[in-house]
């Protein structure tokens, strides 16, 4: 397998003159598939993967903690509809491997990650949906992860998990213009309830007519019900728009967004702040995006130079990075549109497009990564709030399955905290409503929060399995009915960094690397999560 690596040093003109902020080193990667928007843990280890899909084949480079991949081919059967349009992730079933929903102009086709993570299984509804964005989300708060997918010439369908995994069909009530028109979906919390909104940003094309083409903010009720809001919030703009970026751009604590314009012929950007109080102002002029030109379909937010301000990456081939002050200044990068994640588990954020890895160089910056794992919520923590608190301010990010308008991005939330050299403390409000909060996490490294459970403690989830001997000095042996061969280990200390990753040979595991001190051992067997505590001599 053959790769060639070539460096992009970027230089740009931002307002404070020329600066190399910013770089990125590009790597091809051999992938397969026809599509390829998607980068993101499929294993249930939190590193991020790379998935690419063609009709009857799974790709997946899976990432190992060196950085390094090991890539495995899934046979499937043909399927009824590929991502030509969008991909989504999420676990359906809550064992542990990320499922995937493929979004094409005449429907939607899902693939059940099986059991054992060993296949896909996969499952096609018939009604035609003229497929734009999809998401993963829990619509109904039950703690079951439902989907959702918007509908071009149509009212939005959505598919309600019955809690094992089966999935129904529903059409009507979060965007119902009846010529569609929508095209990027996102949850986001707006307005700091605890329930996940919806955006959706629509499109004018197409000759739907006048009632397509307007934006829509959907406001959840909490009580399974969604209100219209567009108007009042003032966000109901008839730019074509395709996809928008939401973040607390200002770190304030509540969502801003920009309006992303994929044509000029009904508006430009608008970058709208967010007031506290559901409403939203218009502070384009002098943010950059006033005289920025170039459009896009894909807008979508992220840290990626971890000075602890989030960017906003869109138009062709630039990051508008984040200059604190709600103004952003161009950068030039080597891809336009992209899965966004960290591909050589360094803490700063990489894109992966079309058999290309752009790995970010990196700088000085700190930075944290929180893993939610849910309990009483979804399986992967999608629609929970986390914030972190430094000497910088406050920062909150919202665990989405679906940015931008196509690709598929990392479901591990990211901070970069600049030059601070501590956190205050994590808080993640989940959504069934219970609230973790750690404090003074170790910085420049990924944290594992288990839903409940600060420190990651969820013993015994399956009966008669236990650790041997315990206190341990070299070697632990894993006592259960079932060998083990191919689990796989990740053990954390009590801070929730991850110390050790493996694969087991057997039930046994080496732990002599570790130092003295208390630690917790996650595996999942048959779909179920099992964390154990022991002791390092």
């Amino acid at each position: 397998m053959k790769k060639i690596t070539f460096t992009i040093l970027i230089m740009a003109l931002s307002l404070q003159g020329f600066n190399a902020q910013i770089s990125f080193t590009t790597e091809i990667i051999p992938t397969s598939g026809q599509y390829n928007i998607c980068a993101v843990d499929m294993n249930g280890d939190y590193l991020d993967d790379i998935v690419s899909v063609s009709g009857t084949n799974i790709q997946v480079f899976y990432q190992n903690p060196d950085g390094t991949f090991t890539e495995q081919n899934f046979t499937t059967t043909s399927a009824n509809n590929l991502p030509s349009w969008s991909l989504a992730a999420g676990d359906l079933t809550g064992n542990g491997y990320n499922d995937l929903m493929f979004g094409s102009s005449s429907g939607v086709t899902f693939m059940y990650a099986d059991n054992d993570g060993t296949g896909f299984t996969e499952v096609s509804f018939p009604e035609f949906v003229f497929v734009q964005r999809t998401n993963f989300v829990d619509i109904d708060n039950d703690g079951n992860l439902d989907a959702f997918a918007c509908h071009d010439i149509a009212p939005n369908v959505y598919y309600i998990n019955d809690g094992d995994g089966n999935l129904e069909y529903n059409q009507g009530g979060l965007g119902d213009v009846p010529v569609g028109g929508h095209y990027g979906s996102l949850w986001v919390d707006y307005n700091n309830d605890g329930n996940l909104d919806l955006f959706i940003a629509k499109c004018s094309g197409g000759g739907q007519g006048a009632t397509a083409k307007y934006n829509e903010l959907h406001r959840n009720n909490g009580d399974g019900t969604f209100t219209d809001v567009s108007v009042e919030s003032g966000l109901r703009d008839p730019i074509q728009t395709w996809s928008s970026a939401w973040g607390d751009f200002d770190n304030d604590g509540f969502m801003d967004v920009l309006v992303g314009a994929s044509s000029f012929s009904d508006g430009s950007h608008k970058l709208m702040k967010n007031n506290g109080d559901g409403t939203f102002s218009d502070v384009t002029a002098g943010s950059g995006f006033d005289v920025f030109g170039g459009t896009s379909i894909e807008h979508s937010t992220y840290d990626f130079n971890n000075d602890g301000y989030l960017d906003i990456v869109g138009n062709s081939n630039t990051i508008y990075l984040n200059n604190g002050d709600m103004t952003f200044s161009p950068f030039i990068i080597p891809f336009s549109g992209a899965s966004i994640a960290d591909l050589n588990n360094d803490g700063f954020l990489d894109a992966f497009r079309a058999g290309n890895i752009h790995y970010n160089d990196g700088n000085d910056n700190n930075w944290i990564v929180i893993n939610t794992q849910g309990v009483e919520s979804n399986r992967n923590g999608i629609g929970a709030r986390v914030e972190i608190t430094s000497a910088l301010g406050t920062q909150i990010r919202d665990v989405r399955s679906g940015e931008g308008f196509r690709y598929m991005s990392t479901l591990n939330t990211h901070f970069g905290i600049g030059t601070d050299t501590e956190i205050d403390e994590i808080v993640i409000s989940w959504p069934s409503g219970i609230v973790d909060v750690i404090p003074n996490p170790d910085i420049n490294t990924a944290h594992l929060i288990v839903e409940g459970q600060t420190l990651g403690i969820n013993e015994n989830a399956i009966k008669n399995i236990s650790l041997s001997p315990n206190p341990a000095t070299n070697q632990i042996t894993i006592n259960y009915n079932e060998n083990l061969k191919g689990a796989a280990v990740v053990i954390y200390d009590v801070m929730g960094r991850a110390v050790l990753r493996n694969t087991l040979e057997s039930n046994s595991l080496n732990v002599s690397s570790l130092n003295t001190g208390v630690y917790f051992l996650n595996l999942d067997i048959n779909g179920q999560t099992v964390q154990l505590k022991f002791i390092k001599k």
